[in-house]
């Protein structure tokens, strides 16, 4: 991307991911490299190796919940028709 190399793209949802060590902790490099992607309209994800090892499921997770909407109605959300059971 540019003059920077990511873990994974979706272009379709301008999403990127990122897997990191503890190399990247208060990277100053991580930082320039997160501002030049979002002007270009990407977001960026970051995560732990350490997580996505010991917490594959939240990991997946917390991606799913930055990808498009589901078209269907989500009853979590409060979302679609209202059941009147009981009345």
């Amino acid at each position: 991307m540019g003059r920077f190399i990511v873990d994974f793209v979706c272009f379709g949802e301008n999403l990127i991911v990122e897997i990191d060590g503890g190399q990247h902790l208060d990277c100053d490099d991580d930082r320039v490299r997160d501002d030049w992607l979002r002007r270009e309209g990407f977001r960026v994800l970051r995560f732990w190796n350490n997580d996505v090892l010991k917490n594959i499921n939240g990991v997946i997770e917390s991606v799913s919940m930055h990808l498009a909407p589901s078209p269907q109605p989500s009853p979590i959300k409060g979302e679609g028709e209202i059941s009147q059971l009981g009345k």
